[in-house]
C-alpha cells in the first residue's frame, strides 16, 4: 500500500510518521509514504505555488501548474515501481464525503493514493476537475490546510492493516466497527479496583463471561442510545438488535 502526499508543509507528516503504534507499518513499507513538494516543481527563482485569484477577492489560490509537474513526477515514481493504472488522488475539501469508518475501510482496503493537501483558498479548479478522483471531509468545520486531514486518514487506515496494532483482533472492538454492529463501545476499567471511592463495575469482576459481554453489550446500547441513537436506529434496521437487546432499551429509555 502506498500513499504520495503532495504537501507545502512535509515537514509536518515527520513526527507522525516516527511516532506512536503505527509508526512500524510506515517504518517497514508495509504502507509507504512519500512526500513531494509542489514546490519543488515550480518554475522560477521564487518558486511560486499560488496566485491571487481571478475575479478579486481575499486569500491565493494554488496553481495548477506546479501541482500537474508535482503529480507527473509521483506517477512516474509509481510507474516504475509496476503500477499499471493511475492512482486515485484525493483532494481533501468541505464538498467531500465524510471519512466514517466504512469509508475508511474501504481505503484499508485499497492499495493507496495520492493526497493532494490543498492551502490558502484552496486549489485552482481546473487541477480539480483534470486529475482528483475522490473528496473527502473530516466534517462541517475547515482547517488551515489538508495535512491534518490526510494524517488522520492515514492513521485510520494504516491502524487496520494486518500486524500493525499489537493485538490484531482489537481494532474490531472499536466504535462504529461492524463487530459491534456499527454502535459506540463501552467503557474501559483497570486497576485499581476502588479509585477515589468509586469501584469497577461488578460484572466484569464477575469472571462470567457471559456476564461480562451481555454487561458490555447493554452499555454500548446505551451510550450509543445516548449520544448516537441513529445508530442504534440503523442496528435495529439490518435486524442486528435481540431480544434482550430491545428489553434493554425498553426497560430503560426513560434515562436514555
Amino acid at each position: 500500500m502506498r500513499f504520495d502526499i503532495i504537501t507545502l508543509f512535509p515537514e509536518m507528516f515527520a513526527p507522525f510518521l516516527e511516532s506512536g503504534v503505527t509508526r512500524r507499518a510506515y517504518g517497514s513499507g508495509q504502507v509507504a509514504v512519500h512526500l513531494w513538494n509542489p514546490r519543488d516543481y515550480a518554475e522560477g527563482n521564487y518558486r511560486r505555488v499560488d496566485d491571487r485569484p481571478f475575479g478579486g477577492g481575499p486569500g491565493m489560490v494554488m496553481m495548477a501548474e506546479p501541482l500537474q509537474h508535482c503529480l507527473d513526477a509521483i506517477r512516474t515514481a509509481r510507474a516504475v515501481e509496476g503500477e499499471a493504472q493511475p492512482a486515485p488522488v484525493v483532494l481533501f475539501s468541505p464538498i467531500g464525503t465524510t471519512l466514517k469508518h466504512e469509508v475508511v475501510s474501504q481505503w484499508a482496503a485499497s492499495q493507496g493514493a495520492v493526497l493532494l493537501c490543498g492551502r490558502y483558498e484552496g486549489v485552482d479548479q481546473r487541477f480539480i476537475d483534470k486529475h482528483v478522483t475522490h473528496q473527502l471531509s473530516l466534517g462541517d468545520f475547515v482547517l488551515s490546510g489538508g495535512e491534518l486531514a490526510a494524517m488522520v486518514m492515514l492513521d485510520a487506515i494504516t491502524r487496520l492493516q494486518p500486524g500493525v496494532l499489537n493485538d490484531e483482533g482489537s481494532f474490531q472492538q472499536d466504535s462504529f466497527n461492524p463487530a459491534l454492529d456499527g454502535m459506540l463501545d463501552c467503557p474501559h476499567y483497570t486497576r485499581p479496583e476502588v479509585w477515589e471511592g468509586q469501584e469497577v463495575p461488578a460484572a466484569l469482576l464477575s469472571g462470567h463471561h457471559a456476564n461480562i459481554e451481555r454487561w458490555r453489550r447493554d452499555q454500548r446500547l446505551r451510550i450509543t442510545a445516548q449520544h448516537r441513537p441513529e445508530l442504534v436506529e440503523q442496528a435495529r434496521a439490518q435486524g442486528l438488535l435481540n431480544a434482550k437487546d430491545e428489553g434493554f432499551l425498553a426497560k430503560n429509555a426513560a434515562k436514555l
